[in-house]
């Protein structure tokens, strides 16, 4: 039996955990409902928008990705499983949507900031699909923007140097900027690229 090696066993746990968190806080809003494979969170009041910073040194916020659903991740570079696995099956959902893949912006944050530089976070998204986008802030900014997204993390030592635990999921944003799912971190492409669909479809 394969085991789960225990900081992606955390993290997925963690996921777990926050997403019924999530879906707790979620509130009604003047949005059509729609089933989703992923957790609706149609109305909540988090996550309604962030000001970050991209590896071209332009500050960001969600405004600025305004007719484009977005898919929005929390990791860091050098995340051995969680991150790369999520950002792969990004890159396939894209794929899926085939000509509606060009109105879906997927967005990394990384919760890294020392040592994710803006060069070394360009380099490491766009090795997935050239649109995606890395974002950063300074620590403080980080910290702020995790907690109103409800994502946790933290510092992790390994010996001489450290790895980070953080919630693994993502979350999606519709054209109009409105919060709307969490894609679960087990959710198959296939099951993601339907929500998608579904969400670019009401807009």
């Amino acid at each position: 039996m394969n085991r789960i090696p225990h900081p992606t066993r955390r993290r997925l746990l963690l996921s777990g955990g926050s997403l019924a968190a999530l879906t707790a806080l979620a509130a009604c809003d003047k949005v059509l409902p729609a089933s989703f494979n992923g957790v609706d969170i149609t109305g909540a009041n988090y996550a309604k928008d962030f000001r970050l910073t991209d590896a071209d040194g332009r500050e960001r916020t969600l405004a600025d990705f305004k007719g484009k659903a977005v898919m929005m991740f929390f990791g860091f570079t050098q995340c051995p499983d969680v991150c790369p696995t999520a950002l792969v099956r990004a890159a396939e959902i894209r794929k899926m949507l085939g000509a509606d893949g060009e109105r879906l912006q997927v967005i990394f944050v990384t919760v890294d900031p020392e040592r994710d530089s803006p060069v070394v976070l360009k380099a490491y998204t766009q090795a997935f699909d050239p649109s995606f986008i890395g974002l950063y802030g300074d620590m403080q900014r980080t910290s702020e923007t995790a907690k109103d997204f409800k994502v946790f993390y933290r510092k992790v030592p390994t010996g001489s140097s450290y790895t980070m635990d953080h919630s693994a999921f993502s979350y999606v944003f519709d054209p109009k900027g409105r919060i709307r799912i969490v894609l679960r971190h087990e959710q198959s492409a296939q099951e993601c690229a339907e929500d998608l669909r579904k969400i670019l479809q009401s807009a």
